[in-house]
């Protein structure tokens, strides 16, 4: 989710009780460490858990892959926090991974298997597809200017936006016990739509409640409920705790590499963006922290930022895993709490990977019924739509503006709801124009390109 148009931080409300470079005592460094990791960690499983219960991938193998996202997450904190040379920013900055990538995964995944690519070659092309792709975002970090002009917020929010109202489906289908369910006859039935509602409910209502602590932890106190009224209904397979090692020794290449040029081109775009996305929260976290966020020193910052970016994708394409970004929720913690300390961050990494390395704990986290799972990310789904429209909010919303969202958003979502419409293309535009976030994100690239822009009245 980005920050790029958040508005600017009441100082009056960032009393800081520790800076970026103090040391809090351990206990306080694990305390606030531990609130950081229930805002993050939700988010960080489950794109991997979706995207491998969309594609039919085996229970070992999604807990490989959900346990290396954990730690994969924990290295990409530990550097952004640490700072070695030109990588990291040098802030408590969190890194997970992201959702801006599941619904072209879930969609190229899916035709792959449709067309009779065995599940474990799918996963080659897609981890091929990561490494590729995070070329991108590292060239991007040494090239910021540039690309800021290229892709303005216009561009920027119109992809996030789509981003998020192609997720809603995703969303909705695990809300119903996804795609297994919509095989089997189960499909929304009584049960599934009782455990995703729920906790869809449950966040709500917490979100309304004016404890601090409470709206922070909603997702994970909303999972916990779900989860306990999965276990009622006997619902929770073990299957991916039973099946897993006691201790996972990360495996590089575990599926093989292979590559895609259907799944390529959209991940391209969203490279691009969620570059611009990490941009934006890094300046939020700096802000939030008391440090500049104009000048040399802030540049040098979100280019180390947007580097880890990129390099930690390739790490996740090489360990099994999916593309990291920079999470925006844990400026809300540091609000919260009033630690910036750039210390604490070393105890969330050291947190991460000492989860990840254990299996069973992804066992565990595997075992929660996909409902359950869909009703946590119908909400995060729909915030990441939200955060389009604010990115969108922020600018002047001239005629200009208007057509190309207008345009942008017709054609992406067209195309993604009647595929038909390509079929006469050839084959390879038509595998990447099916992407609705690549066809509108392209459209609006192009667009904001080539029309001038309205000249602006003395």
């Amino acid at each position: 989710m980005s920050a790029l148009e958040k508005p600017p931080v009441d100082d009056a409300r960032n009393e800081l009780v520790y800076g970026p470079e103090d040391r809090p005592r351990p206990l306080v460094a694990m305390l606030a460490a531990l609130q950081h990791l229930l805002a993050i960690i939700v988010p960080i499983v489950t794109p991997g858990l979706l995207i491998c219960q969309a594609l039919g991938v085996s229970a070992r193998d999604t807990n490989l892959i959900v346990s290396m996202s954990l730690v994969i997450s924990g290295i990409a904190t530990y550097v952004q926090c640490k700072r070695f040379g030109p990588f990291g920013a040098g802030l408590l900055i969190v890194q997970g991974t992201s959702f801006n990538f599941v619904g072209p995964l879930i969609a190229g995944g899916a035709l792959m298997v449709k067309q009779g690519t065995p599940v474990e070659a799918v996963m080659a092309a897609i981890f091929g597809v990561v490494i590729a792709g995070s070329f991108v975002e590292i060239g991007v970090s040494r090239i910021l200017p540039f690309v800021k002009r290229l892709i303005t917020p216009l561009v920027t929010g119109i992809v996030v936006l789509m981003i998020g109202l192609t997720l809603i489906k995703v969303g909705l289908i695990s809300m119903g016990g996804g795609f297994a369910a919509l095989g089997n006859g189960t499909f929304a039935n009584a049960e599934n739509l009782l455990l995703s509602g729920s906790v869809l409910a449950i966040i709500v209502v917490l979100n309304r409640i004016p404890v601090v602590w409470m709206r922070s932890c909603a997702i994970v106190i909303a999972l916990a409920v779900g989860y306990a009224l999965a276990g009622y209904l006997g619902r929770l397979d073990f299957t991916g705790m039973h099946q897993a090692e006691l201790f996972q020794v990360p495996m590089p290449l575990h599926f093989g590499i292979g590559f895609s040029w259907s799944l390529f081109i959209p991940m391209l775009v969203i490279y691009l963006v969620t570059s611009l996305e990490a941009i934006g929260d890094i300046t939020a976290t700096s802000k939030i922290s008391r440090q500049r966020v104009e000048g040399p020193q802030w540049m040098q910052r979100i280019k180390g930022g947007v580097l880890v970016n990129g390099t930690n994708s390739l790490l996740a394409g090489v360990f099994n895993t999916f593309p990291s970004s920079v999470f925006a929720q844990n400026n809300g913690v540091i609000q919260l709490t009033g630690v910036a300390s750039r210390h604490v961050g070393l105890w969330i990494a050291a947190m991460l990977v000492l989860l990840g390395l254990f299996p069973s704990v992804a066992g565990v986290i595997q075992a929660v019924p996909e409902p359950v799972l869909g009703g946590a990310a119908m909400v995060m789904f729909g915030a990441v739509a939200a955060s389009g429209i604010n990115i969108l909010a922020g600018i002047d919303l001239d005629r200009r503006a208007l057509l190309i969202i207008a345009v942008s958003l017709a054609l992406g979502l067209g195309v993604s709801q009647v595929p038909e419409f390509l079929a006469h293309m050839p084959a390879a535009m038509r595998n990447v124009l099916e992407s609705g976030v690549a066809t509108g994100g392209i459209c609006a690239l192009l667009l904001n390109w080539f029309l001038p822009e309205t000249p602006k009245q003395p």
